[in-house]
């Protein structure tokens, strides 16, 4: 008897949306992507494992995947399926609403699951939000992507970006016309890059701290391949955004081999 998952079909209404991502990201920047997904994973079930570090991103890392020939399910704020249109669009995509801040955010988690079940590839932004740290690196995740991970069994790779912070500022629309105008004139590169899979081999599910244990793997997997796409900002971005606020208070620690 074949036990194997079946593969989660994208529909039409998404693959057309990963075509109109790599155009939009070409007007505005150039795109260079690193790194692969295993061939065997690219249908799922699998979990890929973002940094999130500007508004521009779900566009950017749509373009990436359709690159490297992944179709993942995004969870996305619930605020873009309530937009009329865009939220319409959204769900026939078969996205995944989260609802953060209220008591319906655990739900995601449910239909996160449901959607790896269904051998679907499911894209997260651990961090939970666009990370405020100072330096913009990786800031200390939640655990919804880590026991996503630990309950499915799935595969996590870890999805880093860089430079789409120049494209969209953090308090877009608030400026956007400018920012993107600036883009088109001086075409940044976005740079994307998919990591070797987490080796979460060592984490037990049932122990206890289990899911923070796996969360800091998982954050420091998506840092280690981030390091690469920076080698001249080790430290702050060369480009700021002034709209942009700092907050030190998530940041995370590395930890040590």
């Amino acid at each position: 008897m074949d036990t194997t998952c079946p593969a989660w079909r994208p529909p039409l209404i998404w693959r057309a949306a990963l075509l109109l991502a790599h155009v939009v990201v070409a007007l505005v920047a150039r795109l260079r992507v690193s790194g692969d997904v295993p061939e065997a994973l690219r249908r799922g079930p699998l979990i890929l494992a973002a940094n999130h570090i500007s508004p521009f991103d779900p566009v950017v890392l749509a373009a990436a995947c359709r690159a490297r020939g992944v179709a993942p399910r995004i969870m996305a704020t619930a605020g873009l399926f309530r937009a009329p249109l865009l939220g319409s669009a959204m769900r026939h995509a078969g996205h995944i609403r989260v609802d953060r801040g209220t008591a319906a955010v655990h739900r995601a988690l449910d239909d996160a699951a449901t959607a790896v079940a269904d051998g679907s590839v499911v894209l997260v932004y651990p961090e939970g939000r666009i990370g405020l740290d100072p330096g913009m690196w990786p800031e200390r995740g939640k655990t919804g992507a880590a026991r996503l991970a630990l309950t499915s069994g799935a595969t996590v790779v870890p999805v880093a970006q860089w430079g789409s912070h120049e494209v969209l500022p953090y308090q877009a629309p608030k400026g956007m016309l400018r920012a993107v105008a600036r883009a088109v004139r001086r075409r940044p590169v976005l740079r994307v890059h998919f990591g070797a899979p987490v080796d979460l081999s060592g984490v037990d599910p049932a122990a206890p701290g289990s899911a923070r244990l796996a969360t800091d793997a998982i954050i420091d997997a998506v840092t280690d391949a981030l390091v690469p796409l920076r080698p001249d900002e080790p430290d702050r971005p060369r480009h700021v955004d002034p709209g942009r606020p700092s907050d030190i208070s998530r940041a995370h620690r590395r930890r040590l081999p």
